[in-house]
């Protein structure tokens, strides 16, 4: 039998710079315990059940498998969110979306669509802060719609509703006062696509074309007509991305464009504003 420390010790060969809070987190999940409890009992001898499930967790992610879905969840914006392999993992680069439609002057009642929701993210953040904006959370997978939807009731978030939609295919004549989105970004022979958590993540919430600009070229070109005056488009993209997203924001008729920066300072998301009519 093995200590809560010497368990921890194994892990020493898994993969990246995360290796031993990967495994704290793996552990953690399998004894239904805080991560401060691995610290205050690290001689106690879990069961044997419980050491072969969280061995079994460890070749796993020895493997590749991501852990956000060996646990099955992922936090975001402080909210425990459920992710599968049909659903892209939500990242802190992210939350700089979430911060500036925060920021933004809207009406108090807004009509706010999320496009490519994966697992809700970002609507999911927005109504928590936001409680009487009107939210939609749309994908083009029914797999992503289905667990977003049970991500915001087990979330109590009554002000989203989770569609399928082809990005604006589903919303004909309708005007929002605020459009967001984490679409595909990645070139589609990106080396990235082969290395680390990307190998197992929907391509489809990933790939976008030779130049990885396919599904923004599409965001910025239609939002306009769906946008109410004065109302805003803000996309997430590559780092290296942001001069060709404003570009095509411009192009859109799109004013006060600009980019900001993720958490580790790299160029990440770009908005406008619809022009009032």
């Amino acid at each position: 039998m093995a200590s809560v420390q010497q368990l921890l010790q194994e892990a020493q060969n898994l993969p990246g710079v995360s290796a031993r809070r990967d495994a704290e987190i793996l552990l953690c999940h399998t004894l239904g315990k805080p991560r401060s409890w691995l610290y205050t009992w690290p001689e106690t001898e879990p069961s044997p059940d419980q050491q072969l499930a969280y061995r079994e967790l460890l070749a796993q992610r020895l493997g590749g498998q991501p852990v956000a879905y060996l646990i099955g969840h992922r936090e975001f914006w402080s909210l425990s969110l459920a992710v599968d392999e049909h659903t892209l993992i939500p990242r802190p680069e992210t939350e700089t979306l979430v911060e500036w439609a925060l920021e933004l002057a809207l009406p108090d009642d807004a009509a706010v669509l999320d496009l490519g929701t994966g697992s809700g993210a970002i609507a999911l953040a927005l109504a928590s802060e936001r409680p009487a904006w009107h939210l939609i959370a749309a994908d083009c997978s029914e797999q992503a719609v289905v667990m977003a939807s049970a991500n915001a009731e087990r979330l109590g978030l009554n002000n989203v509703r989770c569609q399928v939609s082809d990005w604006l295919g589903a919303f004909a004549g309708a005007r929002f006062d605020l459009l967001v989105s984490n679409p595909p970004y990645i070139e589609q022979d990106d080396p990235h696509l082969q290395r680390g958590d990307l190998r197992f993540e929907p391509s489809s919430a990933l790939v976008a074309g030779p130049d990885g600009l396919s599904d923004l070229r599409v965001l910025a070109s239609e939002a306009p007509a769906y946008l109410n005056s004065g109302g805003w488009l803000l996309l997430e993209h590559g780092y290296q991305q942001g001069e060709a997203v404003r570009e095509l924001l411009l192009a859109a008729g799109f004013s006060r464009v600009a980019t900001r920066s993720d958490v580790n300072g790299h160029p990440r998301i770009s908005g406008g504003c619809r022009h009032a009519d």
